[in-house]
């Protein structure tokens, strides 16, 4: 059975009626729809996408023409209501044809989850995702801010509140990943000018309240349709736009957690891919030499354990954080054992990306080596070097071993 819904307006075939998944069968055939814009759209662009650092419209035309990005939007709301381990699954999906659409359709869902569990209280925020699912927004966020390290629970900008009800900031971003392409950005700052620097609110700036200035340019070894410029932010809005939880609350409930888990599941695709053109690759080698097994086999068989416990580390990630919003006990975001849980998931998936693609060019030789091969996976292997710098593993495992050292064994 499914449920239909409609939304009016926006873009072109936004306003369609279409199922919302709410069995597995339907969500199997969602899976089913996204592989198919997966090979049509994603891997048709995904070269030029990589060759001139260009932000993928063509994927995200279609992405939106199938209401996606509100797939983590409640079904009351006119999104599909998916769950955490079915975006993770979409992401997954994503990642298989291009890593670039993967990350950005990742980096939206985590501000919708953001807007989702801490801002439907608000009647501004619950017009705002209304209208994020009429017109299908794309949202961005900008965390990191020069002066402070790359420490996102720490903010130097903060937020003005004007006599006549309105707010204004300005934010020196080093980042902030496809920033023009944005509906709207999802920026931390401090809550006022008397705050300490950790008192951090989260500011829902619209396109047509900021202005962005451009700092550098975008010239990568991978992910390099993210398009993951520095800009000084300058906005000023309704004060109705600064959610009205502590960024505290928000980071440890949803940003942090959501963000490893759906980072993790995009760069699973991307091994993933990898792990299908190496058995595509060793399937080949088998028919050229019937009756012997190609070294490559051995080979592959030592990767797929890898690729296992990748696999594995994600899918009890989700059900661990699913499990956790389920129980409604918000203190257990803070434990520390979840938090280091969570943070290892990162660190792990991100080493164990650029091993499984690694291992699979070696499985392939040349062909995997070559830019002109059906085997090649050199724009995979530079995506997944990027991984360990999405937060730099260094900073993550810093903060763990404090936790470590801080937490009590029960």
């Amino acid at each position: 059975m499914t449920t239909l819904t409609s939304v009016a307006g926006g873009a072109a075939g936004v306003g369609r009626i279409r199922p919302v998944p709410e069995t597995r069968h339907d969500f199997e055939h969602l899976l089913a729809r996204v592989h198919d814009l997966g090979r049509d759209v994603l891997a048709v662009h995904a070269e030029a996408v990589d060759t001139n650092a260009r932000f993928p419209h063509e994927a995200f035309a279609a992405l939106r023409q199938e209401r996606l990005l509100s797939a983590y939007v409640p079904v009351e709301h006119g999104g599909l209501g998916l769950s955490i381990e079915q975006v993770s699954q979409l992401c997954q999906v994503l990642g298989q044809y291009c890593a670039s659409t993967a990350m950005i359709f990742a980096m939206h869902q985590i501000q919708a989850a953001c807007i989702v569990h801490h801002g439907l209280g608000s009647s501004h925020f619950r017009a705002f995702i209304d209208a994020l699912v009429e017109h299908q927004y794309l949202l961005a966020s900008a965390t990191t801010e020069v002066g402070v390290g790359g420490d996102t629970r720490s903010s130097l900008c903060a937020v003005r509140l004007e006599a006549d009800g309105s707010y204004a900031l300005e934010k020196q971003a080093p980042v902030i990943s496809y920033g023009e392409m944005a509906d709207a950005i999802l920026v931390t700052a401090r809550r006022s000018p008397e705050s300490g620097p950790g008192d951090q609110v989260l500011v829902l700036v619209r396109k047509h309240d900021c202005t962005l200035k451009k700092m550098g340019e975008w010239d990568t070894l991978g992910f390099r349709g993210t398009c993951s410029l520095g800009f000084v932010l300058s906005a000023t809005g309704p004060a109705e736009a600064v959610l009205p939880v502590p960024y505290a609350d928000i980071h440890a409930r949803t940003q942090h957690p959501v963000a490893h888990i759906l980072w993790s599941s995009l760069w699973l695709g991307l091994a993933t891919d990898a792990m299908q053109r190496a058995r595509a690759f060793v399937r080949a080698d088998a028919r050229r030499t019937p009756g012997t097994l190609p070294i490559s086999a051995t080979r592959l068989a030592e990767v797929d354990i890898v690729y296992g416990a990748m696999r594995g580390a994600v899918g009890e990630a989700c059900t661990a954080y699913a499990a956790l919003l389920a129980s409604g006990e918000d203190e257990d975001f803070s434990n520390y054992g979840f938090v280091i849980r969570i943070n290892n998931l990162k660190v792990a998936c991100s080493q164990w990306v650029v091993d499984i693609v690694g291992r699979a060019m070696l499985i392939c030789g040349i062909a995997g080596y070559r830019n002109d091969s059906k085997f090649s996976l050199a724009r995979q292997l530079r995506d997944a070097y990027g991984a360990a710098l999405m937060v730099n593993n260094d900073r993550i495992l810093g903060q763990t071993a404090l936790m470590q050292v801080a937490s009590r064994d029960k």
